[in-house]
């Protein structure tokens, strides 16, 4: 067949188009071409509220071009709850007073297949239309619903309303415009088509062209479901324009694309108008007498824009009420704790939350459905809009929380393009962020303070087995998220060029509905999702000790009834706090000798304590800090003595432990003490200090109550002579605080999944992070600034995640970073 040749004229400008306001683009014609304005639109997935406003858009472009089409290329069926409610009624009444000219089948059409009634009610649609239906490649002869609906001929110049056929011919004006359609094969795997199959469509698009062309109609227009740039494997608009010969105009959907302006692939010009009724697409094109394609221009109309067509809002009010109505209704799920949207140093768009989490578990767990190779899901934090509070769950909340309806994408991905993209995530941490990932079937750690670029420290997948995975930077992984992330929105350029290379596929499938479904399974007990550190930003840090034991207070405790309060520059007391803390559990903050230190009292607010144990006596707390935090309203219990040593056993004594064995420490240095804490808090063992020649005589009578004890640190710290007046000691130590950190880990927290690490040469953020660890039951591993023993590196990478506390400059990025490699 002969190549048609043109040239093009694109519109390069989005057109505004309100009621009065109209300035469009017209291709010049010359004598004897023929003018055709097609308005078309897709993915509307029943997005009907501001459907009358549409009707007010074509009317006035019918209005104003003469020779016009009204085309729709699929997936109206799913997405709202019109569609839930009504299956395609309230859509169908509104295309019918729209007067759409033919529409094509999307996947989504097929939604219902597998439900007890089939597809009685796409067969109901499909009947009512006052417009055919086209489906070259699809064969609906195996479905007892559809095949009645099936026309007698497969293509046609006498269409008739309500029927389906392969293709058929529209006269607009004395001239033929012939019209077929094609559905993604992908169909198959991403909706429910159960009898209904699909055909090759390069076989189906040349057979159509081939009768058209037979009946001398030259003009052609494929209507199609197929996707602009989706996966060329199985089918795509820029794959049939280019294999196709003879084919003028592709009307798309699938992609959800907003094309403009209008694409040239060989002969062929494509457009796409976006999804959800935002927009209605407008293409002008110009054909010569011989049907060839002299010029076109495109535009997109932004409906929200418009004003509303008086009948049309007639038509939608009785559906629209009950779909208020709806808003209303539970869906049948509570919530059993709050779900967190919120914004802010903890919401939605900095750092992991329930809601989060949930989300993406429900959107792994549709995405498995279609393709069980799926092992991640993604969403980003400014998709979620609002939290949801405990109680029976509503559809209208559900759609606040996610009202963008955002479709369901499944990508392959390399390790390092998610690892790309999760480095792009983090990166205005700590400021929010609406491109903050929060993810399913895996966790990562990252040190919010590393350069830009080089602050993803680790990445587990869970590929399924006892344990999860490192990510391998060179494997490939099916990763789910939403078709605004997959295409490479807010700025992730390593999942726009997979998009762009057509390793994405989009079977649909809103978020609020994969949402729903989630829910579903939690009906007998309600939804109760928690934070798994699933994203850890492992560097607790403020400008200083105090905000540094703030920041460890924010990471562990959302509330606490008490509080734990020390003196910030002195160790003494606090030597043997972790397990009170932990028996409390309680963090830890560090004030100043005579005044509370800036951010306690709005930390001990957030915190919601009616607590507080202040340790040491007056010279080390002053009583001045006890009247600060009394007039929080705390109770305030006051524990110390009149030397460290009294201090030690009146803290063991507060413990409600039945505990035979104590742990034992220096008590004129800190290091030995700090690698005890949080192992004595998990045990509920308490410490008790020690000098190094000679046990004080207050530590002998308490001794009296323990049969064992275990020693942390070398002789030079716990003398022998020392450890044979001890009742049946065991040491652990190493050669230095640091190899003796590394021998606690190693000897008392086997199985132990995440660790906490700081500075070995001062006290204050390991003895705050102790409390953390307890709670973490995880082991305490000193460091230098810049360094770490080799051996305290190695046991580190027992662990999925290590939290370190303090600031860059007492760890350094380098040395975080080599704990994690």
């Amino acid at each position: 067949m002969p190549k048609k040749i043109f040239t093009s004229v694109m519109a390069t400008t989005l057109a505004l188009t309100v009621v009065g306001i109209y300035d469009s683009q017209k291709a010049e014609a010359a004598e004897g071409d023929f003018e055709l304005t097609i308005m078309h639109t897709n993915d509307t997935h029943a997005n009907l509220d501001n459907a009358p406003k549409r009707a007010t858009l074509i009317k006035q472009l019918r209005a104003e071009n003469t020779n016009n089409l009204l085309l729709d290329a699929g997936d109206v069926f799913s997405g709202s709850l019109y569609f839930n409610t009504f299956e395609g009624q309230a859509d169908l009444a509104l295309m019918n007073y729209m007067q759409y000219d033919a529409m094509t089948f999307g996947n989504h059409e097929f939604d219902l297949g597998s439900s007890e009634e089939g597809h009685a009610s796409l067969a109901e649609f499909v009947g009512g239309a006052d417009f055919p239906l086209v489906g070259a490649n699809v064969d609906f002869s195996g479905d007892a619903n559809m095949s009645p609906l099936v026309a007698g001929e497969a293509f046609t110049k006498t269409a008739a309303n309500g029927q389906i056929y392969s293709g058929v011919v529209k006269e607009v004006n004395g001239e033929e415009v012939g019209i077929f359609g094609l559905t993604t094969a992908e169909t198959a795997d991403i909706s429910s088509p159960e009898d209904i199959l699909f055909t090759d469509y390069i076989d189906a698009a040349n057979e159509a062209v081939e009768w058209f062309e037979g009946q001398e109609v030259n003009k052609i227009v494929a209507l199609t479901h197929i996707g602009y740039d989706d996966n060329a494997a199985v089918d795509n608009d820029r794959t049939l324009a280019a294999e196709v010969d003879g084919i003028d105009v592709i009307v798309g959907g699938h992609t959800h694309t907003k094309l403009l302006p209008p694409v040239q692939v060989e002969d062929t010009v494509i457009v796409q108008a976006n999804e959800y009724n935002k927009f209605l697409g407008q293409l002008d094109v110009t054909f010569d007498e011989a049907g060839n394609v002299t010029n076109f221009v495109g535009e997109h109309h932004e409906v929200a824009l418009a004003e509303e067509d008086a009948e049309a809002a007639e038509i939608l009010e009785p559906f629209k009420e009950e779909v208020e109505e709806l808003k209303e209704t539970e869906i049948g799920v509570e919530a059993n704790v709050f779900l967190n949207g919120t914004r802010g140093e903890f919401g939605i768009r900095a750092s992991e939350t329930n809601l989060g989490n949930f989300i993406t578990d429900g959107m792994l767990a549709k995405a498995q459905q279609i393709n069980p190779d799926t092992t991640i899901a993604l969403q980003n934090g400014g998709g979620i809009r609002a939290s949801i509070e405990p109680g029976p769950i509503t559809y209208g909340e559900v759609l606040t929380v996610l009202p963008f309806g955002n479709a369901l994408a499944i990508m392959e991905v390399t390790g390092q393009e998610l690892k790309d993209a999760l480095e792009h995530s983090v990166r205005e941490y700590p400021k929010e962020n609406g491109g903050f990932l929060h993810v399913s079937g895996m966790f990562f750690n990252y040190d919010g303070k590393a350069p830009v670029g080089e602050r993803v420290l680790s990445v587990f997948v869970d590929t399924g087995g006892e344990t999860y995975d490192e990510l391998n930077l060179e494997e490939t992984y099916t990763v789910a998220t939403n078709s605004f992330t997959a295409k490479g929105g807010d700025g992730f350029d390593s999942f726009g060029k997979a998009y762009e290379e057509g390793r994405v596929t989009e079977p649909g499938f809103t978020d609020w509905e994969m949402f729903e479904e989630h829910a579903q399974s939690f009906a007998d007990e309600g939804v109760e999702p928690y934070e798994e550190r699933r994203i850890n930003q492992v560097r607790l840090s403020g400008e200083n000790r105090y905000e540094t034991a703030i920041a460890v207070s924010k990471q562990g405790w959302e509330s606490a009834d008490t509080v734990v309060i020390a003196r910030g520059d002195q160790y003494a007391d606090a030597l043997t706090a972790a397990p009170l803390a932990d028996q409390n559990e309680a963090p830890i903050l560090l004030t100043r000798s005579g005044a509370l230190a800036s951010g306690v009292a709005e930390e001990i607010a957030r915190l919601g304590a009616t607590n507080a144990i202040v340790l040491g006596g007056t010279k080390a707390v002053s009583a001045d800090v006890v009247a600060e935090l009394e007039e929080l309203d705390l109770d305030v219990q006051r524990i110390g003595g009149e030397t460290r040593y009294d201090t030690a056993v009146a803290i063991a004594n507060e413990l409600e432990t039945a505990a035979t064995d104590a742990v034992v420490v220096s008590g004129l240095n800190f290091p030995d003490a700090l690698s005890a804490g949080s192992y004595a808090a998990v045990n509920d063992k308490p410490i008790l200090l020690t000098r190094p020649d000679r046990i004080p005589s207050v530590i002998a009578n308490e001794l009296e109550n323990y049969d064992t004890t275990t020693i942390i640190g070398g002789s030079q710290a716990v003398s022998e002579d020392v450890a044979d007046e001890l009742p049946n000691a065991d040491r652990i130590s190493g050669a230095d605080r640091y190899l003796t950190s590394a021998a606690v880990a190693d000897r008392l927290f086997d199985g132990a999944v995440e660790g906490l690490a700081a500075n070995g040469q001062n006290f204050p953020d390991a003895l705050t992070g102790n409390a953390l660890a307890a709670a973490y039951e995880a082991p305490m591993l000193l460091v230098k600034k810049d360094s770490v023993n080799s051996v305290v590196e190695n046991r580190a990478h027992y662990y999925g995640t290590v939290f370190t506390s303090g600031g860059t400059q007492v760890v350094s990025p380098e040395v975080i970073k080599a704990l994690h490699d």
